[in-house]
């Protein structure tokens, strides 16, 4: 049976909606409160192409997208070997670890519409098998590089501006600055993990993949609706 694609890709069209509806609302807000400090600094506002392109508001973003690439890939790598018991966010505990390649239908095992890297083997295998992890980590370094650079930008024009000396961008990344908003980003992202982990293991929400059934018992791991 044929559904609408609107139907089939409904969760990833709204989280995408979501998402783009709020960089935006993040832009005009942050335009709009940058533009009420120039004022009452006695300084002329600027354009929103100007924000939108400036180290203030590059850095708030990279700093978000840092720190929940950093959750997802510490949760994804994580949950190979370690479990929660009761939890469905948990394998359950005999299965802990890669799995064996039937399990993971790799190689001789994978169906006719497995992907093709799944087939063939060796580092094309290897390099499918951890292609999740591999580019949310890459996502994470990156958007990591670009907050502290963006960081350090601005920085140090706030230092320039001020007669003093902004030093150099190694001097930011070790700073209490930098770790002082780097780590406020982490703590909110690890707390939000470790509660669905622990909660999901006696609250429930019927119909939600993220929940176990109503009725299953709180010891029951890695069992989802």
């Amino acid at each position: 049976m044929k559904h609408n694609p609107l139907l089939t890709n409904g969760l990833s069209i709204t989280f995408a909606a979501l998402f783009f509806g709020s960089l935006a609302g993040q832009a005009f807000s942050g335009l709009a409160y940058f533009n009420e400090q120039q004022t009452a600094e006695n300084l002329e506002g600027i354009s929103f192409w100007q924000y939108v392109t400036s180290s203030s508001f590059v850095v708030d973003v990279a700093e978000n997208w840092q720190s929940e690439y950093l959750q997802f890939l510490l949760f994804i790598v994580l949950t190979v070997w370690l479990v929660q018991k009761g939890s469905p966010e948990s394998k359950a505990i005999e299965d802990r670890g890669h799995g064996s390649e039937e399990d993971q239908l790799i190689g001789k095992f994978a169906k006719p519409e497995s992907p093709k890297w799944a087939k063939t083997g060796g580092v094309k295998t290897w390099i499918f098998a951890n292609s999740l992890g591999l580019v949310m980590a890459t996502v994470f370094i990156l958007s990591w590089l670009v907050q502290s650079v963006a960081g350090f930008s601005a920085f140090a024009e706030d230092q320039i501006s001020n007669l003093q000396d902004p030093g150099t961008w190694s001097e930011y990344v070790a700073s209490a600055e930098f770790w002082n908003r780097t780590l406020q980003n982490w703590q909110s992202e690890f707390l939000a993990v470790w509660s669905m982990v622990i909660l999901s293991v006696y609250l429930r929400q019927r119909g939600s993949p993220e929940s176990k059934p109503v009725g299953e018992a709180h010891d029951a791991t890695g069992v989802s609706n």
